[in-house]
This record gives structure tokens, sequence and C-alpha cells, in this order.
């Protein structure tokens, strides 16, 4: 059955949420002492995105014209979207951590009319480019440069311009939105990609209204929830989420500040929060870390709770009741222990929903067993990031869940999933070749990853068709699987790349978590050492090897890691290891550390 969708575009839902509701708070900043949300109402977000939208349109931005916004997660950036998108032109996103060289290719490529920029800083990276389409950048932050080319003004000096713009044609804005139509392009959003240069995903605003109210039908968002959106806003995961706020009427806290997260949850303290794994995976290695630390009765009564709370899973995940004496025995586990982690986070958790890469099975299952359920969820750029969740109180770990809306999936002959439907792009920007050779036949997106789907609809994604790894010995081996075991197993790891293609036996990178390992190596000899001794010295190998060990021991004798190397420091976006939403780009690690995988591979071992 085809989804309801009542709306013609973003901004038709938008003014219909803003009708709906005008004088309930919409969306918040942190204030500057920190102490808690600055909240700006439906209506006056209005009137914002509106005064933008027609200073944009004063700068000639016109239907489906492009207009980058590059800068970190804030409310100027929900801001000037809307704006951008009220104007009738689309976002083209580009990430505060991408390099000179990528950003000067994407607002080209694009042919963005407009920069948005955070700051000097970041607009400077524009500077020298050969940019024909691009006649204005729009800051953020700081004054504006009256010599520089292209012109420069301020995001306050837009909307100045835009409310006089507004003044003598108060039905513009009006005007512009009721032409826009559903097949219209509303974002221009390039993918990380894990190699090659990014391309640019063509998303049509029937797609992200579709998102919104696939959303809300799954339970994962409620008009009465409050949720804390710390997510690149770059990444199609942060936009969708847009979309499923406006439609559900969400009052949402915007701070992108990862630092400060943990911190912030106790104050605003949230009902629903989204994230990627390594968030999720960082509170758990934090709190895994200290109870092994503090040792005795604590990690004693620590250990008991995580079985009980496992047991109880375990029996749910099953379909079976839960005897009344594990009841109890878990009411005292939660109490003494788990309690004390709700708290960490806010302590009205609802929903906590991960994506954009594979969240390991033992980590969710650990969530889940402290009362604190993950609902795993899968999608890609080019599909609008939101096609499979685990809906609230139907989870089922091990899989993202079942499909949004009415979305068609199935499973190619090799394994391939595909899916067709509203969400899906028109195509990548000015490529038409990979464009084709993206769909089947009869239209549905390949999405590149290797999937089962169940009786009940439920998708367990094994890994990407492209990262299956073929040993010499002509076994298949599954990175990311074994990569997520040994995450759950080390709560010391922060990332672990595992290498065997075309080799007769795999190896693994490991690099260490910093906070993580300040608390194992407290107390001992390596004590208040800098992190580049402490993650080479032998008592550290030692510790990483272990894990091994018991990861080997779960292992298919073809996958297991043979020699492992710790990393003298972590994987990084800038250094190209990593993409801007934390996915691993193997080709950048691989080459980067060619000569430590060299080494392990030196000499010979008996063929797998």
């Amino acid at each position: 059955m085809a989804l309801d969708v009542p709306y013609r575009s973003i901004p038709d839902m938008f003014r219909q949420r803003v009708a709906a509701s005008p004088d309930r708070p919409a969306f918040a900043h942190p204030a500057p002492d920190d102490s808690g949300p600055v909240w700006l109402t439906w209506a006056e977000l209005s009137r914002r995105a509106s005064a933008l939208a027609a200073g944009l349109r004063s700068l000639g931005v016109d239907h489906e014209d492009r207009v980058a916004i590059l800068a970190s997660t804030r409310l100027d950036w929900i801001v000037a979207d809307l704006a951008i998108m009220c104007a009738g032109g689309a976002t083209t996103t580009v990430y505060p951590t991408t390099e000179p060289d990528d950003t000067r290719f994407i607002v080209a490529d694009s042919g963005s009319r407009v920069l948005i920029a955070e700051n000097a800083t970041q607009a400077a990276k524009i500077e020298g480019a050969d940019l024909p389409d691009l006649t204005h950048v729009v800051l953020m932050d700081g004054p504006a440069d009256p010599a520089a080319k292209p012109a420069q003004l301020t995001l306050a000096d837009l909307e100045e311009r835009g409310d006089a713009v507004l003044a003598a044609d108060p039905g513009l804005i009006d005007r512009v939105v009721a032409d826009i139509k559903p097949d219209h392009l509303a974002t221009l959003i390039y993918t990380s990609g894990t190699t090659g240069r990014p391309k640019g995903v063509e998303l049509l605003h029937a797609g992200w209204c579709w998102e919104g109210v696939s959303q809300a039908a799954f339970d994962l968002m409620r008009s009465d929830d409050l949720q804390y959106l710390w997510l690149p806003l770059s990444h199609s995961f942060g936009k969708t989420l847009i979309c499923g706020i406006i439609h559900v009427g969400l009052p949402t806290y915007v701070d992108g500040r990862v630092d400060k997260l943990i911190e912030m949850l106790a104050v605003v303290r949230p009902t629903l929060m989204c994230g990627a794994p390594r968030i999720f995976e960082k509170v758990y290695n934090r709190v895994v870390a200290t109870a092994q630390a503090d040792g005795g009765a604590k990690a004693k009564i620590f250990g008991w709770a995580v079985r009980t709370g496992r047991q109880r899973v375990a029996l749910e995940q099953a379909g079976r009741s839960v005897p009344a004496t594990l009841r109890l025995r878990y009411a005292l586990a939660e109490r003494l222990v788990f309690s004390k982690l709700q708290a960490r986070l806010g302590g009205r958790m609802r929903v906590m929903v991960s994506g954009a890469a594979p969240l390991s099975q033992e980590i969710s299952a650990f969530f889940a067993a402290a009362n604190l359920p993950i609902s795993e969820g899968y999608g890609l750029t080019e599909t609008s990031a939101g096609n499979f969740v685990n809906r609230p109180g139907r989870l089922r770990i091990g899989t993202v869940g079942q499909r949004l809306g009415d979305l068609e999936c199935r499973i190619d002959e090799d394994g391939e999933v595909l899916v067709r439907g509203t969400p899906v792009m028109r195509g990548y920007h000015n490529l038409p070749e990979e464009t084709a050779a993206a769909f089947t036949q009869d239209g549905y997106f390949r999405t590149g990853d290797i999937g089962e789907l169940d009786e009940q609809g439920y998708l367990k994604i094994t890994d990407r068709k492209k990262d299956l790894v073929k040993t010499s010995g002509g076994k298949f081996v599954a990175p990311s699987h074994i990569e997520g075991m040994f995450k759950a197993l080390c709560p010391y790891t922060s990332q672990a790349v595992v290498i065997g293609q075309s080799r007769n036996y795999c190896t693994m990178l490991v690099t260490l978590d910093a906070d993580a390992l300040a608390g194992w190596s407290a107390g001992g000899p390596l004590a208040g050492r800098p992190y580049a001794e402490v993650v080479a010295a032998p008592e550290t190998q030692a510790m990483v090897e272990e894990y091994v060990a018991q990861l080997n021991a779960r292992l298919n004798r073809w996958e297991t890691i043979k020699k492992v190397t710790v990393l003298p420091r972590d994987l990084t976006i800038e250094d190209g290891e990593m993409t801007p939403s934390l996915k691993i780009k193997r080709r950048g690690v691989e080459s980067n550390f060619a000569a430590e995988i060299d080494k392990m591979y030196a000499g010979t071992l008996a063929e797998i």
C-alpha cells in the first residue's frame, strides 16, 4: 500500500508545521554558559528562514539553483538549509572537515551560486579556485571582507536584505514555495566515498517528505520527545532527521560539539538521540574499562549485572517470557549498575538510533541489557539514509530492522541488497554512466551491500560487497563482522582493520582509545606516560594479543587473525583513513600503513 505523504515539498511541510504549532518550541542552541537550551519557536524559525530565503532570491537564487553550506552542526545550519529550499534552491552540503581540494571540487561540480560558510577560515578553502557559477559567499560568524571575490556578506546582512525584499513584496516566498514540486531537486549531497572523488547525489523533495512521514509511522519520533541532535548535518542521516522533526513537530536541541556530548546530555536530558556507532562504542569502552579498572567487588557486581541483563535480552529476543526470579534479579541489577549508565545519558532516554556504519552485535546486546536498546537502522546517501530500522519495542539484535513505508527490497542472486521507491536518488550529478550502472533494468538501486531478509522482513547486512576479502586460499572473509566482534571484546579499541585480500592469512591493524587506555594504564608502570609510549609498550601489545586470542576462538579457521599491529596513532579523516561519517577508508589505511602491513606478512606461514 502506498504511503500517504501530504506534502509537495520540504518548504510545504515546514509551512504546514508552522501553521499547526507556531508557538511550540522547534529548535534550540546551547546557552553561552552551557546552562541549557535556548529555544526558537516554529513561528520564529519561519520568520528567520523566510527573510534569508528572500535575501537569497535577491542574490539570484532560483528553482533548483544550488547553494552550498560549509559549516559544523549548529542551529544556523538548519535555518540556512530551510531558507535555501524556501527560496526554491537546493542545498549542496560540504563537511566542515573537507579538505580545500575536495571543497573546491564540490562547489564547482555542483554549480553552486552561493556558499554559506561558517567563518572566514572555512570560506578560505575556495580561495584561488575557478568557480564561475559562484557569485557570493555568506559568513555565519565574523565580519565580511569588503575586498573579497566573490563578494562576501554576513548571514545577518543577508537576513536584513531579505527583510527589505519582503517589506516591498510580502507574498514573494509564498509564491516561490507554491511552485516547488515533489520532483524538484532539494539537496545535492556528495558521498564521502571510501574510494575516489565524491559523487553528487541528487535527492528530491518527494523522497525527503517520504522520510519524514515514514519515521513517525515507526514511532521513532513523537511530538512529546526531546531530541539531542549532534550528527553532521552535511550527512544524509542528519538531513533525514530534520525531515522527521518537521513532520512530527519534535523539539530538538542542536549542538555539534561532540566533546561536550556527555556533559550536555545530563543538562538537556533528551528522550531521543541518533548517532554513528563510534559514539556508542566510546560509551561502551568507558563503562567497561572503568568497571575492569575498579576490580574487586565492583567488577564482580558489574559482570553479574551484565550477565543478568543479557539473560533477559536473550529470552526476549527468542520471544519467550522472562521468569519472575530473573525479573527480580534484573531490577536489582538496574538499581545497582544500569541506572548509573542511564543517568549518564540524561536519565530519560526512550529511543537511541544507530546508523551510518555497522554496529557491533555484542555492543548492541550490552545496551539492550542495560535497558537502553539501540534501534540500528540502514540506508545510504543515495536512498535518503532511512530505509530500514528496528522500531522501538520490536528490536531484533543483529539486524537493521524492517523496511520503512512502502519501500521495495529484494536480494539479488549474489546476495546484494536492492531497493526501489520514493527515497531513491534521481541520479549522480553530471554522471549519467555511473547513474545507469547503479540501477537494475527494472529500476532497483544496487546498494553494494550483502544481506539477508528473514520471513518477517528483518534485514541483516553481512558486509559491503566491495569490502569482502578473498584470501589466496579462496576463502571469503567479512572484515566488518570480525572488526565489530573485536571492538566488543576489547573495550580499549578505537578502530580495527582486517587485512587479507589475496593474502594467505588474515592480519589486523588496531588503534586504541586514548581515554580508555589511560584508565587501563593507571596505577601501573605505564601510568601518566604519553599515548605513543603506552601503545608501543610490550604490555600493551600483550593485552591486545590476548583479546585477539579470544576473538580467534570465535572465528572459522580461515578467518582467524594470525598477527596484529597496534598503530601509534588513531585513524583520521585528515589523513584519508576515515570518511567524515566515520567509515573506514580501507585503501587509505592500507596505503598509509603499508610498511606495518608488509611486516606482518614477512616470511611465510602455511596457506589457509
